[in-house]
């Protein structure tokens, strides 16, 4: 397979070839982009691989160009932005490992040497820049065979490979559920025979791989993957709780381990925010310890949401997932996810909407999209109606939102105003006076303006004992 004319249609590969011939060096590109070149996936990196120095190429290119190149001489790399493209630079290497590391020890090394060391066949793919066989597809593991019937399998013996830097347990589930593929029975094989070697890769680079898993089109395939080699237990043994159905009495649950991945699943459909579909990871995560059994009414999860939240934090730091807003909008999501379900089965008060209007803030549209998510009925007239009670709540919350702006509000009685009235220091009484006033807007008694506020802060403060200071 030639692919002359479609390099030829971008210029990097012309001035990387010419840089090259000036050096007398052989040139390859190497990877990830051969691989989605051949599968018409979009790409921005290319990883250029040479017979010698991967620096001194790079500088060479950023010569003829006028570029600026970064230089990586720990790692023997170097980067260049082509246009629009982001190009690596590394010289054709061997590795080999010690067992208490995945960091490797790095020789010089030929093509053959470069592309034994890759983590998958279809990752070992080259496309030569030389003048002899510019455009030649390099494959010396039929990778594009596995291109073609959609399989993940290592170049070598899945367990050296694995063994060698357990990361690639990670990448190769990643890679299955990013692309729809299979794992090939050996390299699935070699997975749960060295998953335990994950104890030696750091947190951060585990969840950055289960992160893009997550971002997949249809996560939940590579969360099966990960359940059904083993891995799901080392990473995250919470989810593996939400697994299994308990019958009493003739009584079941439904398996909230796979509720959740269709949950998930129809949460992708909707959006591809990292934090949205988090949130539908975490939305039940609590029921396996709320987990309840009523004579009456059979399994219930009571307080599963708040609880769920309240796991939050502990769950992302162990995780290495952020501390910051991230967190705190999947923590709300999972403490509010039952609200507007249980607004959808009642007469809706203007109080109520108010309240969660307040509550959800910005956030409104993906607790909305979670709630709508989390309808994994089998029944298709059961869905059609639970999506119409959804609609019909969702469309009162604008009506409401547009007419009060209660989303996001501040009472514009303040502390401040509150304590030059009533002549105050900060104290219990200021904050009592503000959360009455707070929530006699959220019931609809007063609406946020100042001259009513001021009229019921008066009525406030002297249920206190208080009078205002320049009476």
């Amino acid at each position: 397979m030639n692919f002359t004319e479609t390099l030829q249609q971008n210029p990097v590969f012309e001035r990387v070839a010419q840089a090259a011939r000036s050096l007398s060096v052989e040139t390859y590109v190497v990877g990830g982009f051969v691989r989605d070149l051949i599968l018409k996936r979009p790409s921005k990196d290319i990883d250029i691989v040479c017979v010698g120095s991967g620096i001194a190429l790079a500088e060479r290119v950023a010569q003829d160009t006028g570029l600026h190149v970064n230089v990586f001489k720990n790692f023997g790399t170097a980067q260049l932005k082509i246009d629009d493209w982001e190009v690596e630079f590394v010289g054709a290497r061997r590795e080999s490992y010690q067992r208490d590391s995945r960091k490797p020890i790095v020789e010089d090394g030929t093509l053959q040497d470069d592309q034994n060391r890759r983590d998958f066949t279809i990752n070992a793919l080259g496309i030569s820049l030389n003048d002899a066989d510019f455009g030649e597809l390099i494959d010396p593991f039929e990778g594009l065979n596995d291109l073609r019937r959609k399989i993940i399998r290592t170049p070598l013996n899945p367990t050296i490979t694995f063994s060698d830097d357990p990361l690639r347990i990670m990448r190769a589930v990643r890679f299955a559920s990013q692309l729809n593929f299979d794992i090939e029975p050996d390299t699935f094989d070699g997975i749960i025979a060295t998953k335990e070697r994950l104890e030696i890769i750091s947190k951060e680079r585990i969840i950055d791989e289960l992160n893009k898993i997550v971002l997949s089109v249809v996560p939940s395939y590579g969360f099966k993957l990960l359940y059904q080699t083993g891995l799901l237990q080392l990473i995250f043994p919470e989810f593996i709780e939400l697994k299994g159905v308990e019958t009493q009495d003739g009584k079941g649950h439904k398996d909230n381990f796979y509720h959740t991945l269709q949950v998930l699943d129809n949460l992708s459909q909707q959006s591809d925010n990292l934090w949205w579909r988090w949130a539908a990871i975490m939305h039940d995560i609590a029921k396996p310890a709320t987990k309840r059994f009523d004579q009456k009414v059979g399994w219930t999860f009571h307080g599963h949401e708040d609880l769920g939240a309240r796991m939050t934090p502990a769950l992302f730091r162990r995780l290495k997932l952020p501390l910051n807003e991230n967190m705190r909008l999947v923590q709300k999501l999972v403490r509010l996810h039952l609200r507007p379900i249980a607004l959808s089965k009642e007469t809706i008060t203007d109080s109520a909407l108010r309240r969660l209007l307040f509550e959800a803030g910005d956030d409104l549209e993906a607790l909305m999209a979670l709630c709508r998510a989390d309808i994994t009925s089998k029944n298709p007239e059961r869905v059609k109606k639970h999506l119409a009670n959804f609609d019909r709540v969702e469309k009162k919350l604008y009506d409401l939102e547009s007419r009060d702006q209660i989303r996001n509000f501040q009472p514009v009685v303040t502390g401040e105003i509150i304590m030059q009235t009533f002549g105050l220091p900060p104290s219990a009484e200021v904050g009592a006076i503000k959360a009455a006033i707070r929530e006699a807007i959220l019931e609809g008694l007063i609406t946020n303006d100042l001259e009513q506020g001021l009229a019921f802060m008066i009525e406030e403060g002297k249920k206190l004992g208080l009078q205002p200071a320049n009476v």
